[in-house]
């Protein structure tokens, strides 16, 4: 049974890299580092593990802009080949790329890796380039569509809802990307986010995860029949890390506590969230917010 995760610690990325290298480089005879490139901390990075835990294969996809994203350094261990892994990874890329709002995914595949590629949907875009003069390579692109449509439309309207009523959203194109019951994930354009060193403002950075979390709150009233206000009581946010990349903000039912029950009761309800702004796999702030559900009562009475 083969296994598809992101690496856990320290070693397991080492071996990541050590195959990225074995696999991609050292045929030929690139030196140690030439397996990485700038974009290392705002990718999502995959291994394969097998039975014994061994990594025997390694991929990375990083976002190129709000909707779009490349595949790079696929890699499986000569040991593991023509076992499907390549196509585990593949699935995986996919998987990732529609939950972060990803509809076209990118890649530069090699001569021998063309046919396999094709078989798994993506397109022929032609010659793409050749490197260290002997490797050619082909551009191939994929759309990618979610097929889970009724829970797209509740969040077009939630989208539409915030761009018509909060400017800031809309100026910064914030979209809902995922949402299942479970997990609600958003992003935002970067280009229009970005400061002077070419990181994300801190001010975008709070403005998509407080809005992430009032969307939470907004998808968990469907069930009530009360109408009511949803109102951000108090938010305090941590920043870890510089934001270089393209964000997605996302919150799940394990990071929400609260529940609209209160409305039943003529009472406010009260929802306390945290939401996890993210560039790649790396989380790079950290939102807390108490959300009030404010109960709408008849002006006649």
């Amino acid at each position: 049974m083969y296994r598809c995760r992101a690496p856990k610690n320290q070693t397991e990325i080492d071996t990541y890299y050590q195959l990225r290298w074995q696999v991609l480089r050292s045929p030929w005879q690139q030196p140690k580092g030439s397996e990485k490139d700038e974009l290392e901390s705002q990718s999502y990075h995959r291994v394969i593990l097998d039975d014994m835990d061994n990594i025997v294969g390694v991929g990375r996809l990083h976002k190129c802009n709000q909707h779009s994203a490349q595949i790079r350094y696929m890699a499986i261990d000569d040991a593991a080949q023509g076992k499907g892994l390549g196509k585990l990874l593949l699935e995986e890329f996919e998987r990732i790329a529609l939950q972060v709002g990803v509809t076209k995914i990118e890649l530069n595949a090699r001569e021998n890796a063309i046919g396999f590629y094709l078989q798994l949907g993506y397109q022929d875009q032609g010659f793409s380039h050749t490197l260290y003069d002997v490797v050619h390579h082909t551009k191939m692109s994929k759309k990618l569509a979610n097929s889970k449509t009724h829970l797209l439309a509740k969040a077009d309207k939630l989208q539409a809802i915030w761009h018509q009523t909060i400017p800031l959203s809309k100026a910064m194109n914030i979209n809902i990307c995922h949402f299942d019951q479970q997990q609600l994930v958003t992003n935002c354009e970067p280009t229009f986010n970005k400061n002077l060193h070419n990181t994300m403002f801190a001010g975008s950075i709070y403005t998509l995860a407080t809005l992430t979390g009032w969307g939470w709150v907004y998808f968990a009233l469907q069930q009530y029949q009360q109408q009511a206000d949803i109102v951000l009581a108090e938010g305090n946010i941590r920043y870890l890390a510089p934001l270089a990349g393209v964000a997605h903000a996302q919150t799940s039912i394990a990071l929400v506590t609260g529940s609209g029950d209160a409305l039943a009761l003529g009472k406010n309800a009260r929802f306390n969230i945290e939401v996890q702004v993210c560039c790649g796999d790396k989380t790079v702030a950290v939102f807390t917010g108490s959300y009030v559900a404010v109960l709408k009562r008849d002006k006649a009475t």
